[in-house]
């Protein structure tokens, strides 16, 4: 069996507004949601309670099962009865917080060879903000810009994401500069606005959601509105 498809949401994980977007990814896939809140757990306990709500929330619009696994540290992550959870999922899905905390949480754990397996196996994967920007090869923490960026997750290893795109820019003037001078050649570089997702189907990345997915170069931006597709390359297995 093939991959499931992949996608990397800028922002609204959860949200009534990116409901079609995941209800989407579950079409033909066992209606199994699963929600892994890795990235919020250096956050508070009610952030994190407030994360599985909004998950059995969306999970119910749907009309699909929720399966929140709570994974806070590297102990957990190699908890056989949480890497359990995984199987038989339609949809894992990492939400938002921080992405060196998910990636370096989850990286070589028996959850996430669980999640690899679901996927392989036709499951999809998706990640919002921190948890599309930890399923990348690279991680920065873009509290500290001097801090050498860490290993991520590597499905998508020559894409290099920059979620609340329409945002970030005026929260980190230079991060666009910052992404491009350290990215490889043959690396895409996405900027993925709120509620707004790029998503690989086997073949290609395309747009879905209600704003734009923006491929950046040197040479400027391009943008990309629903339903478009978007040149960059696709996961590794």
């Amino acid at each position: 069996m093939a991959p499931g498809p992949v996608a990397l949401v800028g922002s609204g994980e959860y949200l009534p507004v990116m409901a079609g977007v995941e209800g989407a990814l579950l079409i033909g896939r066992p209606p199994r949601y699963v929600q892994i809140p890795t990235a919020a757990t250096l956050e508070s306990r009610a952030s994190v309670d407030r994360w599985v709500a909004l998950g059995v929330e969306q999970a119910a619009r749907l009309g699909v099962e929720a399966v929140p696994v709570v994974v806070r540290n590297r102990d957990d992550a190699d908890d056989p009865a949480l890497a359990a959870l995984v199987e038989g999922a339609g949809l894992v899905y990492l939400s938002g917080g921080s992405p060196v905390h998910c990636a370096s949480t989850l990286r070589g754990t028996a959850v996430w060879d669980a999640v690899l397996a679901a996927w392989r196996g036709g499951a999809a994967l998706a990640g919002c903000s921190a948890g599309a920007m930890s399923l990348t090869s690279w991680v920065p923490d873009l509290r500290h810009p001097s801090r050498s960026a860490d290993p991520g997750l590597g499905i998508v290893p020559e894409v290099r994401v920059i979620p609340h795109f329409d945002r970030f820019a005026g929260w980190v003037p230079d991060i666009i500069t910052r992404y491009l001078t350290r990215a490889p050649e043959g690396t895409a570089v996405v900027g993925v606005d709120e509620d707004t997702a790029v998503v690989w189907d086997g073949t290609s990345w395309t747009v879905r959601g209600r704003q734009s997915a923006w491929l950046l170069s040197r040479a400027g931006r391009v943008g990309h509105a629903d339903g478009e597709t978007v040149e960059m390359p696709g996961p590794i297995l």
